[in-house]
Protein backbone atom coordinates (compact mmCIF):
# COMPACT_ATOMS: atom_id res chain seq x y z
CA UNK A 1 0.00 0.00 0.00
CA UNK A 2 1.36 2.87 -1.05
CA UNK A 3 0.54 6.64 0.12
CA UNK A 4 0.01 7.73 -3.07
CA UNK A 5 -2.53 5.55 -3.34
CA UNK A 6 -4.43 6.21 -0.09
CA UNK A 7 -4.35 9.88 -0.87
CA UNK A 8 -5.81 9.24 -4.31
CA UNK A 9 -8.88 7.21 -2.31
CA UNK A 10 -9.16 10.44 -0.03
CA UNK A 11 -8.97 12.63 -2.23
CA UNK A 12 -11.85 10.58 -4.32
CA UNK A 13 -13.83 10.59 -1.33
CA UNK A 14 -13.48 13.65 -0.35
CA UNK A 15 -14.62 15.12 -3.76
CA UNK A 16 -17.63 12.67 -3.90
CA UNK A 17 -19.09 14.49 -1.28
CA UNK A 18 -18.03 18.26 -2.42
CA UNK A 19 -20.39 16.85 -5.76
CA UNK A 20 -23.24 16.27 -3.32
CA UNK A 21 -23.31 19.52 -1.42
CA UNK A 22 -22.61 21.22 -5.18
CA UNK A 23 -25.55 19.21 -6.55
CA UNK A 24 -22.94 17.52 -9.06
CA UNK A 25 -24.16 13.99 -9.70
CA UNK A 26 -22.12 13.65 -12.57
CA UNK A 27 -19.46 14.07 -11.06
CA UNK A 28 -20.64 12.31 -7.94
CA UNK A 29 -21.35 9.52 -10.05
CA UNK A 30 -17.74 9.70 -11.44
CA UNK A 31 -16.45 7.90 -8.62
CA UNK A 32 -19.41 4.88 -8.23
CA UNK A 33 -18.13 1.30 -10.56
CA UNK A 34 -21.18 0.68 -12.72
CA UNK A 35 -22.09 -2.24 -10.49
CA UNK A 36 -21.93 -0.20 -6.86
CA UNK A 37 -24.30 -1.97 -4.69
CA UNK A 38 -25.47 0.64 -1.79
CA UNK A 39 -26.34 -0.10 1.31
CA UNK A 40 -27.83 2.38 3.42
CA UNK A 41 -30.23 2.94 6.67
CA UNK A 42 -32.41 5.57 5.28
CA UNK A 43 -32.58 3.43 1.57
CA UNK A 44 -35.76 1.48 0.85
CA UNK A 45 -33.14 -1.84 1.52
CA UNK A 46 -30.38 -2.87 -0.26
CA UNK A 47 -29.92 -1.37 -3.72
CA UNK A 48 -28.26 -4.01 -5.81
CA UNK A 49 -27.68 -2.01 -8.89
CA UNK A 50 -26.55 1.44 -10.30
CA UNK A 51 -29.82 1.53 -12.14
CA UNK A 52 -31.61 0.55 -9.03
CA UNK A 53 -29.61 3.38 -7.24
CA UNK A 54 -30.63 6.07 -10.07
CA UNK A 55 -34.94 4.90 -9.70
CA UNK A 56 -34.33 5.67 -6.02
CA UNK A 57 -32.52 9.22 -6.40
CA UNK A 58 -35.13 10.12 -9.07
CA UNK A 59 -38.12 9.33 -7.08
CA UNK A 60 -36.39 11.44 -4.02
CA UNK A 61 -35.39 14.32 -6.00
CA UNK A 62 -39.18 14.12 -7.46
CA UNK A 63 -40.64 14.47 -4.03
CA UNK A 64 -38.24 16.95 -3.11
CA UNK A 65 -36.70 15.16 -0.68
CA UNK A 66 -33.22 15.51 -1.38
CA UNK A 67 -31.23 16.40 1.78
CA UNK A 68 -30.00 20.12 1.80
CA UNK A 69 -27.09 20.19 3.91
CA UNK A 70 -24.19 22.70 5.22
CA UNK A 71 -21.25 20.37 5.50
CA UNK A 72 -20.97 16.68 4.45
CA UNK A 73 -17.76 15.11 4.97
CA UNK A 74 -15.76 12.31 5.75
CA UNK A 75 -13.86 12.15 9.46
CA UNK A 76 -11.62 9.42 10.61
CA UNK A 77 -10.30 8.06 7.46
CA UNK A 78 -8.75 5.03 7.68
CA UNK A 79 -8.09 3.36 4.07
CA UNK A 80 -6.10 0.09 3.15
CA UNK A 81 -5.32 -1.37 -0.28
CA UNK A 82 -4.21 -4.49 -1.44
CA UNK A 83 -3.51 -4.55 -5.18
CA UNK A 84 -6.32 -3.21 -7.18
CA UNK A 85 -8.77 -3.66 -4.15
CA UNK A 86 -9.13 -0.91 -1.49
CA UNK A 87 -11.63 -0.62 1.64
CA UNK A 88 -12.07 2.69 3.29
CA UNK A 89 -14.01 3.30 6.45
CA UNK A 90 -14.76 6.70 7.83
CA UNK A 91 -17.83 8.42 9.94
CA UNK A 92 -19.40 10.69 7.04
CA UNK A 93 -20.79 14.04 8.98
CA UNK A 94 -24.02 15.69 7.47
CA UNK A 95 -25.03 18.84 9.12
CA UNK A 96 -28.03 20.45 7.81
CA UNK A 97 -28.54 23.85 6.37
CA UNK A 98 -29.55 26.44 8.67
CA UNK A 99 -28.30 24.54 11.46
CA UNK A 100 -29.58 21.63 13.47
CA UNK A 101 -27.72 18.95 15.14
CA UNK A 102 -25.19 16.81 12.59
CA UNK A 103 -25.91 13.29 11.75
CA UNK A 104 -23.10 10.76 11.80
CA UNK A 105 -22.80 7.35 9.90
CA UNK A 106 -20.26 4.60 10.11
CA UNK A 107 -19.37 4.02 6.37
CA UNK A 108 -17.47 1.22 4.59
CA UNK A 109 -16.29 1.49 1.23
CA UNK A 110 -15.47 -0.94 -1.17
CA UNK A 111 -13.29 0.27 -4.08
CA UNK A 112 -11.45 -1.44 -7.10
CA UNK A 113 -8.98 0.16 -9.14
CA UNK A 114 -10.18 0.44 -13.35
CA UNK A 115 -7.88 2.27 -16.10
CA UNK A 116 -9.79 5.24 -14.86
CA UNK A 117 -9.05 5.59 -10.85
CA UNK A 118 -10.39 3.92 -8.14
CA UNK A 119 -14.31 3.20 -7.99
CA UNK A 120 -16.46 2.58 -5.31
CA UNK A 121 -17.76 -1.10 -5.67
CA UNK A 122 -19.73 -1.46 -2.72
CA UNK A 123 -20.85 1.30 -0.48
CA UNK A 124 -22.58 0.88 3.05
CA UNK A 125 -23.42 3.18 5.61
CA UNK A 126 -25.09 2.44 8.39
CA UNK A 127 -26.68 5.82 10.86
CA UNK A 128 -25.36 6.45 14.54
CA UNK A 129 -28.17 6.79 16.12
CA UNK A 130 -26.03 7.88 19.15
CA UNK A 131 -23.07 8.87 18.22
CA UNK A 132 -19.81 7.98 20.70
CA UNK A 133 -17.11 9.93 22.05
CA UNK A 134 -13.37 9.18 20.82
CA UNK A 135 -12.59 5.87 20.06
CA UNK A 136 -11.38 3.81 23.34
CA UNK A 137 -9.99 0.40 24.79
CA UNK A 138 -12.62 -2.24 25.06
CA UNK A 139 -13.35 -2.87 28.93
CA UNK A 140 -11.91 -6.01 29.92
CA UNK A 141 -14.05 -8.76 31.66
CA UNK A 142 -13.24 -10.49 34.90
CA UNK A 143 -11.51 -13.29 35.19
CA UNK A 144 -14.90 -16.29 34.20
CA UNK A 145 -16.36 -14.09 32.07
CA UNK A 146 -19.07 -11.57 32.43
CA UNK A 147 -20.92 -11.49 35.75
Amino acid sequence: MSEQETAEIAAAIGDMYDAFLAGDRVRFDRHLHADVTTWETHLPGPLRTRDQLDAYRERRDAAGARPVLDRLAPEDLRIDVWGDAAVARYVLVAVPAGGGPAEHSRVTDVLRRTGDGWRIVHHHSELVRHPAGPAREPALEPAGGPA
